[in-house]
Formats: structure tokens, sequence, C-alpha cells
């Protein structure tokens, strides 16, 4: 049997050999299970991941939320706006919200990773452009032999049967310049030995080439500009420049400020809602109370069955009470609510509800024995604020606006390296080598002369060759290059209208910010003046009651309890307008860009190496001695960046009031009531009485009467 047909026959067998082991058959270990219902039903489990996860252990040992059936008086935490802050920043990788949307879209939640991971983005990074331009080492080795009849002597340099052996060692550095040029170091060494007739005695196989090679734009693709936008492998719709790549991380830096300052805004809100869902509680804890001294006064009369306790008087009161009681259970407790970022105050939450979402924004575990108690007061002195600073400052800070101009300055980047396509491709190419042949390739033995080795023949320089030339090539009629440049000139124009809308929606929430500072500072004093009314009407109502014979008191029963209803709502309203002046204020800030700066945070990137700052001030210096050399085919638009943003306010205008720094509040428990009859008292009134604020603690406000 001829020797290739053996060879045909065992590849064949050994591929259907390896296609049958390929196959599904059945084994002995299977061979109760015929219809493999155990892969089947092993393939459609679904699986959980091993992985591990931090702080696991700290999160699952997470204590039972408190509840209205907690009998003992919580431990209080009284903590400071300032300090829920901190504690939010310092325990938020992820920067958090109400919404949950962590669960819901955890691809869209914005990290303390995120400007990291933009930086560091091996396609579109600022690392991943500028290894565009690095040192590229290259090398290759082959090994040939060839034992070839060949039908014509003269291809096979005077013999039929040429055999060869044929070595090839190549190794270059190549470097991409930032003007497009690329500079190129090539060694090449060959080793041909053959049978051929016509090879000199002693054989030289050994050639040595040692050559450089430079290729440089002149029109399309030339240029540092261009090299920066698009890239030296940029291609229309496709650019991926370190001026890009450094503007798509100024992009994420501006989303990470955003979602900071979010964060920030939420910690605040939810803030403001714990501490008005104290004194919502407070307010109906009085109320509550107040109601049960008259239950109480009534409930004798009607045990004696005395005038002024009849059932209907008596079950009257007695609904006022558990109204009332009703109501300071929800105030403790909280009922659910949509988790949405909002603004201006909800006060629907609780106390304990509220509690728990400052927690989750905190960041710390949503019940560990202790109840967080707001201990800072709100801001009640009056706060002016200049229109037209606002206004240039909201157009100058606002990180959104910020965003959309960076992106308005990467399409402009884009439109001007995109017309540069339009141009011809024009390269200009060099190269110069050295050559040399020798017996050996180093270190021979031999001294027969000139081709004695190659290496030496090589530094002799007698064998030298240089090229010069131009490549051009252009499309005719430029249809990608216009398409891109009309292209980039449409995304530039939708750019730039999303920025002029984006100013116009700023300075309409700016408008309505400023507005509600002044609605709600007035309102709040005719809130207070609503409740020192009705404080005023329920002491003077009681004090009648009081002395009125029991006649009496059935006629004034109503208005009583009508008195202590107008207080409570009063007294809620009170605080509900307090807090709507503090938050606006907050809003002011927070619609003109500074509300960071406003609770002191301040965000900055991370230090540079010592050895960027020394490059950026050689390139700085070579740039005004030098002239733009290679440049010239693009110098639109630059500059790039105005600077540093600045995140402090400076203001030299006097007559601008800032806030004083709060008082801290007085926290001390409300004396406990008269003991019920009947035990009528709620559960959890050991808890709301020490929950309680000081009902002292807001008296000496700042606001007037009116006569």
């Amino acid at each position: 049997m001829p020797r290739k047909l053996k060879v045909t026959i065992t590849l064949l067998l050994a591929v259907a050999t390896g296609l049958q082991g390929c196959s599904l058959r059945k084994s002995k270990e299977f061979q109760f299970d015929p219809d493999f219902s155990h892969y089947q039903g092993a393939a459609t489990e679904i699986a959980d991941p091993e992985v591990e996860t931090v702080g696991y252990e700290e999160i699952a040992s997470t204590r039972a939320p408190l509840t209205l059936q907690d009998d003992a008086p919580p431990d209080f935490w009284d903590l400071t706006l300032d300090e829920a802050i901190q504690t939010a920043l310092a325990h938020s990788q992820v920067m958090r919200d109400l919404g949950a949307m962590v669960l819901q879209s955890p691809d869209n939640m914005r990290t303390l990773y995120d400007p990291a991971i933009e930086e560091t983005d091996p396609r579109f990074g600022v690392e991943a452009a500028l290894s565009a331009f690095d040192t590229s080492f290259e090398s290759q080795i082959f090994f040939e032999n060839n034992d070839r009849a060949l039908n014509n002597r003269f291809f096979g340099g005077g013999t039929r049967i040429l055999k060869q052996d044929l070595h090839s060692y190549r190794a270059q550095l190549s470097k991409r310049a930032a003007t497009g040029g690329e500079f190129t170091i090539r060694k090449i060494i060959g080793y041909d030995a053959n049978n051929q007739p016509g090879n000199d005695d002693p054989n030289k196989p050994w050639t040595v080439q040692f050559e450089g090679e430079f290729r440089q734009p002149l029109m399309q693709g030339a240029g540092v500009d261009f090299n920066r936008i698009a890239g030296p492998d940029g291609r229309p719709g496709a650019m991926n420049g370190v001026l890009l790549a450094r503007i798509n991380t100024d992009i994420g830096v501006a989303d990470f400020e955003i979602a900071v300052r979010n964060l920030v805004n939420d910690v605040e809100n939810a803030y403001w809602e714990l501490y008005f869902a104290y004194r919502d509680l407070d307010s109906k804890i009085a109320a509550r109370d107040r109601a049960l001294e008259t239950w109480r006064s009534i409930n004798a009369l009607f045990v004696t069955n005395r005038r002024g306790g009849e059932a209907e008087k008596e079950a009257q009161a007695r609904e006022q009470y558990y109204r009332l009681e009703e109501e300071v259970q929800n105030a403790l407790a909280g009922r659910p609510s949509d988790n949405v970022r909002t603004n201006s105050l909800r006060g629907a939450g609780g106390v304990q509800l509220s509690e728990r979402r400052l927690r989750r924004l905190m960041g710390i575990a949503p019940s560990d024995g202790r109840l967080i108690r707001p201990a800072q007061e709100p801001v009640m002195a009056r706060v002016l604020f200049d229109w037209d600073e606002l206004l240039v400052e909201a157009l100058n800070r606002r990180a959104e606006l910020r965003r959309q101009k960076w992106k308005v300055k990467r399409r402009e980047l884009e439109l001007a390296a995109s017309r540069n396509f339009l141009l011809p491709s024009v390269d200009a190419v060099g190269r110069y080598r050295l050559r040399g042949l020798g017996h050996d390739l180093l270190n021979s033995s031999r001294q027969d002369g000139q081709f004695d080795n190659a290496f030496q023949d090589l530094t002799t320089g007698d064998f030298q060759e240089w090229q010069l030339g131009l490549e051009v090539q252009m499309p005719v009629g430029y249809r990608q290059g216009h398409a891109s440049v009309r292209n980039a000139e449409l995304q530039l124009s939708r750019e730039r209208a999303i920025l002029e809308e984006q100013e116009k929606q700023v300075v309409h929430e700016l408008t309505d910010a400023v507005a509600e500072v002044d609605r709600a500072y007035a309102l709040s004093q005719t809130s207070y003046n609503r409740r020192v009314a009705a404080k005023q009407h329920l002491d003077a109502l009681a004090s009648v009651y009081q002395d009125a014979d029991e006649s009496e008191k059935t006629r004034l029963l109503d208005l009583l309890l009508d008195a202590q209803r107008r207080l409570a709502d009063a007294e809620t309203t009170y605080y509900r307008g307090l807090l709507d002046y503090s938050m606006a204020i907050k809003n002011v800030h927070l619609q003109k860009g500074s509300l960071l700066d406003y609770n002191e945070v301040y965000l900055s990137e991370g230090p540079w190496p010592g050895k960027a700052h020394y490059d950026a001030a050689r390139l700085d210096e070579s740039r005004r001695k030098s002239p733009r050399l290679l440049n010239y085919i693009l110098s639109w638009p630059l500059p790039i960046s105005r600077g540093p943003v600045e995140q402090r306010i400076m203001s030299s205008d006097s007559s601008d009031v800032s806030p004083a720094p709060p008082p801290a509040a007085s926290v001390q428990p409300v004396p406990d009531p008269p003991a019920a009859t009947g035990g009528n008292d709620a559960a959890a009134t050991g808890v709301l009485r020490n929950a309680a604020f000081d009902p002292t603690r807001v008296e000496s406000a700042p606001f007037t009467q009116a006569p």
C-alpha cells in the first residue's frame, strides 16, 4: 500500500474515533437511567452562585425594628445634620436613594468607583487612548526546511531538486508620534542554505539588515490636535483620542458629583422629615393627653350619673381620645408610602419609619436598639438672596450644565476632527537600510576577507540603501467624509439645543425656589400667630369650662373638643412651616449648584504624579517657543477647559445675609400624665412620652404676632 494512502486512512480513523468519543452514549454507571432524566433535571435547575459577601455577618445580625409593641423606651442617639451627612458619605460606596433602585436597576447606580472605572476603561479611557502612542516591540522567528522537485532548472537556481534550510529572524521597535507619524527601527536576519549551483564557495547564507523607517501623514491624519482628538487610528464615527477620553472622564466626574449631591440632598430631606415626625408626634401626644383629661372629667360625671356626663357626651369625648390616640400611633410608627425623591416636606412618615429611612441613606444598620433624634433646630432667621448673583451662579455651577457643556465640547472636537477626513491621504514615506552578507553570522574563525561574517560586513557600511516617496489615496466624492461632517454638525446642534433648554429649566427651577423661600417665611409667621391664637383660645375656653356649671359644660363641650383639635392642627402646621422654610433655603442652594458647599462637602480628583506636572510644564514651554510644526491641519476649537471648578462661594457683597448655625435642641421628656382609669392608655405611651421634645423649644421664634 502506498505511504500516502496509509497516512490518509490513519487520519480518517482518528477523525472517526474523535467524533464517536464526542457523541452522547450510555455508560455502565447510568445503565438504570436510559432516558438521562438526571441530566435533564440538573440542566433545568436554577443554580446559586458561590460568592463571598463582604459584611454579610454584620448585615445578618441586624436587630429587630422598633415597633408599637415595645414598652421599654429606647436609647436616643442625638444626631446633628452635619454628623448625618458625614456618616452617609463615609458609608456610601453606592449612592443610595429611597426608591430601592439598587435592586431594580443596579447597572444605573452611581458608586464611588465610577470615575476610576471611566478613567481606566481599556477601550475608551485616557490610558487606553494614550496607549496608541506607546512604543511597540515586535519579534518574529521562523524556521523552514524545503525539499521540492522543480520542473524548471531556472527557478531552482540551476538544480531541479531544491533542498533548502531557511531561517528568518525579525525584531523591531515602532513608535507613533503625536503628529500622526510612525517611526520604526527594524533588524532582519536571514539564513538561506541551499544546494543551488550558483552559490559561492564557501557558501554565504547569512544576511543582516538594519533599517529605519518613517511614515508621516501630510494632510489627512496629520497634526497634533487631530491625533489627540481622533487618535492615530481614528475613523469617521469611531474616534477615541486622549482629549475625548479625558472629556468622558470629566463627564463621569460630573455624574458622580450629581450623585453625591443627590445623596446629601436626600439625607437632609430625611433628617428634617424625622425632625418633623418628632414635632408632629409631640403635638399629637399633647392633644391626646388633653383629650384624655377631658374624657376623664366627663367619665367621672357619667359614672356618678350627674348632669354633663350623659352617655352621648362620654362617648363623644371617648371617640376624640381614641382618634387622637390613633394619630399618635401613626405618628410614632408611620405609614408605608412610596419611596420617591422629593424636595418638599411630606410629613407622613412617622418617627420610626422616618428614622429607618434616614438610617438607610446613612448606610447604617436599620435597627441597633437606639432611636435617632435630631439635635439641630431649623433655620428661623430670615435669609435674603441677591437674584442677579443667584442667576449667574446657577448658570455656572450647576453640575448638570457642566456635564452638558462637556458634551458640547466633545461634539465640537469631533466636528473639527471630522473635517480632516475631507482631505486626501498624503503620506511621506522614507526608509534607510544597511546590509551585511557573510558565511557566518558572528565570530567567524575564517579569514576569507569581505564576507567572512554578516555583522562585520554590516558595520563596514559598504551596502547602504534608501527610499523616499509619497503615497496618495483619496476617495472620489468623499461620501463618507461629508456624511461624517454632517452627522457631527447635527450632533453638535442637538447638544447645544439641550444645553439651552437645560439653562432655561435651571432658571425656572431657581425662580420657583426663590419664590418658595419668601412664601415659606411668610407662612411661618402666619402659622406661628395661628398657633398662639389657638393656644390662647383653648386656655380661655378651658378656664371657662372649668368654672362653668354642669349645664353650661354640656354646651361648651363641643367647643372645647374642637379647640383641642384646632391647637393640635396649628402646632403641626407651625412645625411644617418652619421646616418648609429650612428646606426652601436648602433648595435654593440645590438649584444654584452650591448644596455641597452649603454642607461643607468638597470633591477633588486624585493627585497627579510629579512627572505629569513636569511634562505639562515642559510641553507648555516648548509650545511657546516653537512653531506649531505639522499641526496646521487643525486649529479649532481650543482651549478645551476654562480651568478647575470653583467649589467655594466667594461673595463680596455684604448685603447677602447667610443663616447663622442653629442652636442645638434642648431635649427633655414630658412629665407623665395622670394614670387613666380602666386601662385606657396605649401600650406604647412610655415610648411616646420619652420620644417627645421639650414643649418650650421654639417659643422664642423671631416671629411677631399680627395686631
